[in-house]
């Protein structure tokens, strides 16, 4: 059963809304997939990368982990089983000459989450766009949703 269609919304203000939508991603990702979280500071970027790196580490039984953001580092990893997954924060990269020094899609056998990626120049054909927002009054906030090159068979 699809997410939602190509350009819909989802409504995620509530967290367990948020936790569910992000283990459907989850089942659908695979290596060599990309997922772009656009959005403002606490929007929820980080809190759906928790929740979907947890689900997949639960569903293969592997060690659950604390997920934090990658602000500083710039990049955390995961090993889940046999699958690698890179967590991005380009929040303090000052533009996108700075992550041609991170080599961020050189390997093609990883799953990549990356938060701010407005500020990649290049983009990979198959990816998956969630663009988070608040309501004016910051009451509500949704996931409006785009799918790129074979992530659109996942029909999200």
């Amino acid at each position: 059963m699809p997410i939602a269609t190509n350009g819909s919304s989802i409504e995620v203000s509530n967290l367990k809304v948020l936790k569910n939508f992000s283990y459907k991603v989850a089942k659908y990702i695979t290596t060599g997939d990309s997922v772009f979280l656009y959005g403002q500071l606490g929007v929820g970027k980080t809190t759906f990368t928790r929740f979907l790196i947890n689900y997949l580490q639960k569903k293969t039984k592997s060690k659950v982990t604390d997920i934090p953001s990658p602000t500083f580092t710039i990049m955390y990893e995961y090993i889940v089983k046999k699958k690698t997954i890179h967590h991005y924060d380009f929040y303090r990269i000052q533009n996108h000459k700075e992550i041609n020094n991170v080599g961020i899609f050189e390997d093609k056998e990883v799953i990549t989450l990356v938060e701010w990626p407005e500020k990649i120049k290049f983009k990979p054909k198959n990816r998956i766009e969630l663009k988070f927002n608040y309501s004016k009054n910051f009451s509500r906030r949704k996931i409006k949703i785009r799918v790129y090159g074979n992530c659109k068979k996942y029909e999200i």
